[in-house]
Order: C-alpha cells, then sequence, then structure tokens
C-alpha cells in the first residue's frame, strides 16, 4: 500500500501517474499545458485514459537546465494544483523547492515527488509535518551540471544504498513507512549504460522495501535505445520499458502517454503477468 494524503493505493497492481508539465522548456512537451485552462484540460484527459494520479511539474530538470526561482515556479503550478484538488483529483507535486512543496501541499497536492531525493532539510520537515506520499529520487548532482561525466564504481548497488539511506532518514524525521516511494532518477547524472544497468537492476530496487517508481518516459535512454530522436514519437518505446518495468516490480508508473501504457498493462494482467 502506497499511503498518500486522502488516497491509498493498494499496489497489487502497477498505478499510472500521468504527467503535467507545465512548463516552456520541458523536453518533450514544453509550452503545450502552460496556462491553466490547457493543464487541467489535459489533466482530466490522462484520468480519462487511466491515470490515477496526475504529476505537475513547474520547473523543467532536463540535462542541463537551468533552475528556476521557487516563485516562478509556484505561479505555474499552484492554480493547477489548486483547481485539480479542489476536483477530488489525487494531485502529485514534482518540486524541489520547499516553498513550492508546502504550498502545494496545503492547496491539496497529495504527493510531492522530489527529484533531488529530499536532500533539503526544509523539505523533509514539511514531508513530515503532513501526510503526503513522498518520492525519494536519486539524482547525481543537479540539472544543470548532472550529465558532465557522470560515474559510479557500481551504479545499481549505489543507487540501491543512496535510496536507502534516504527513506531511513524520511522515517527518522516522522514520515510513515507507508507513505515513502522511491525512485532511482533514470537520466538524472547516469549515462546510457548506467541507465541501462537500472533498467535491468528494477527487481532489485523494487525489493528495498519501498513503492518503486518507474519513470523512464520518453527519456534520452529511451531514445538512444530506440534511435528515435524526437522525444514525442518515443510511445511505443516508452511503453515497452514501463511494461518491463512493471513486470519487474515497479509499481508507480510515471508516464507522458497514459492511453497506451494503461492498455499495455491490461493486457499483461489478463494474460497473468502482472
Amino acid at each position: 500500500m502506497w499511503h498518500c494524503g486522502n488516497f491509498e493505493f493498494q499496489l497489487t497492481r502497477p498505478v499510472i501517474m500521468g504527467i503535467v508539465n507545465v512548463t516552456p522548456d520541458s523536453f518533450s512537451d514544453g509550452g503545450m499545458h502552460v496556462e491553466l485552462d490547457a493543464a487541467c484540460t489535459h489533466a482530466h484527459r490522462l484520468i480519462a485514459e487511466g491515470a490515477q494520479i496526475v504529476d505537475v511539474g513547474g520547473e523543467s530538470t532536463r540535462p542541463g537546465s537551468q533552475e528556476v526561482t521557487p516563485e516562478v515556479e509556484l505561479a505555474r503550478v499552484l492554480p493547477v494544483v489548486q483547481e485539480l484538488a479542489t476536483e477530488g483529483l489525487c494531485v502529485s507535486i514534482d518540486t524541489r523547492h520547499a516553498i513550492v512543496a508546502r504550498a502545494c501541499a496545503e492547496a491539496g497536492a497529495a504527493i510531492i515527488n522530489d527529484v533531488s531525493g529530499f536532500r533539503n532539510p526544509d523539505m523533509v520537515e514539511i514531508a513530515a509535518a503532513c501526510d503526503v506520499g513522498v518520492v525519494a529520487a536519486h539524482m547525481l548532482g543537479e540539472p544543470l551540471t548532472m550529465q558532465v561525466a557522470p560515474h559510479y564504481d557500481d551504479v545499481v548497488a549505489e543507487v540501491c544504498d543512496y535510496l536507502s539511506k534516504q527513506a531511513r532518514m524520511l522515517e527518522n524525521a516522522g514520515v510513515d513507512p507507508e507513505r515513502i516511494c522511491v525512485d532511482p532518477g533514470p537520466g538524472f547524472g547516469k549515462n546510457y549504460e548506467h541507465n541501462r544497468a537500472l533498467l535491468q537492476g528494477t527487481a532489485g530496487l523494487a525489493s528495498l522495501g519501498y513503492p518503486l517508481m518507474a519513470a523512464w518516459s520518453r527519456k534520452g535512454f529511451i531514445g538512444e535505445a530506440s534511435g528515435i530522436e524526437s522525444a514525442s514519437q518515443r510511445v511505443a518505446s516508452s511503453v515497452v520499458v514501463a511494461c518491463y518495468a512493471a513486470m519487474q516490480g515497479a509499481r508507480i508508473i510515471r508516464v507522458h502517454d497514459v492511453a497506451p501504457t494503461a492498455e499495455a498493462l491490461r493486457t499483461l494482467a489478463t494474460i497473468g503477468l502482472l
């Protein structure tokens, strides 16, 4: 089970988290949903297609991106979070800024998805003070520099150790373990071989004792593996990777393309592979 505020997710089957980027510069869909009406319409479509969670983000953390000020990020995301939460949707806020996390949790967000893995003590304090679900991701360094010659001796072991450490730290701060989800952070300070090893190591990551997020959708690794340059065209390959991750134990599947992912997961469940 994953406890997220007023929402409880039974994880006998994967849960789909649909992506709502209200940014001008995200790697795949930047600029498409920056207005409130467009963002909410997109969120409703994702829910209709099978998403149980919508993940709202106002800062691109693609490799090489510049940090957005919390004030700018908050102006982008807060109206969307407020509207969707008021409608009763399970809303996740994708942020690494404490000001944004606090305001969105107060506005009804049920999940804080922190790509920096709750390295900021203020983020930990916010998580401990409320009842939201939390996603602790692994990221090597910062988005601006994370892809500059990333190095690991054993990427799977090191990411596992980091995620276990951060989860225990959150527990020690007062966060119930049933609220914690972990994410190996594909593409966040990893080259192709690192990402491939992490994908192949999904079963081990899923055995850490916390729900595992698979957030591979349309990312550069998918492009390198498939040979497809345009991120928006990486749908089929993203679905393949999402299905593999789910079959290996990932339970939160974060995707841009909900409908084909939901169909593929239903098919796997029908034939007894999930």
